[in-house]
């Protein structure tokens, strides 16, 4: 895939926005609103399994959960709002003009307001994108989870 449309895939920090749970046309989303289909009215048996199988007492919480799955509504992190509270990279890629926090002269830099399990991740995927290029890395990662 060429460069111009991996920028339509990978967010600037390096995460892939279309497997996002909240992008609007991601298959987690597409994925949840088919399970929500074929679970129909599940409710009355969840109750009725309840009794022996402990488990299905959380059907009312997964549930809930399946139904926020379904209703992603972001278009990219370079074409929407940011869902990350208080995402540092959203604003500071755009005032570099860099697609990519590596490709920015003060890369690594403090300036992402991620948690530090993120902020790992992030150093990872930016140092692996500039060790072999955006295209290699994209092809590398199109296929695996984005919540690895």
């Amino acid at each position: 895939m060429e460069y111009k449309e991996i920028l339509n895939f990978l967010a600037p920090c390096g995460l892939s926005c279309k497997k996002c749970f909240a992008y609007t046309e991601g298959k987690i989303k597409v994925h949840s609103k088919e399970l929500q289909r074929l679970l129909g009215a599940f409710d009355v048996y969840a109750e009725r399994f309840s009794k022996f199988l402990p488990v299905f007492k959380n059907y009312p919480n997964f549930k809930e959960l399946l139904h926020y799955l379904t209703q992603g509504d972001c278009l990219g992190c370079r074409k929407g709002i940011c869902k990350y509270p208080n995402c540092g990279v959203i604003n500071c890629y755009k005032e570099k003009g860099v697609d990519f926090c590596f490709q920015c002269s003060e890369f690594p830099c403090e300036n992402t307001n991620f948690d530090q399990h993120l902020k790992k991740r992030w150093l990872k995927m930016n140092t692996r994108m500039k060790e072999i290029g955006v295209e290699k890395y994209f092809e590398e990662t199109k296929d695996l989870p984005r919540y690895g």
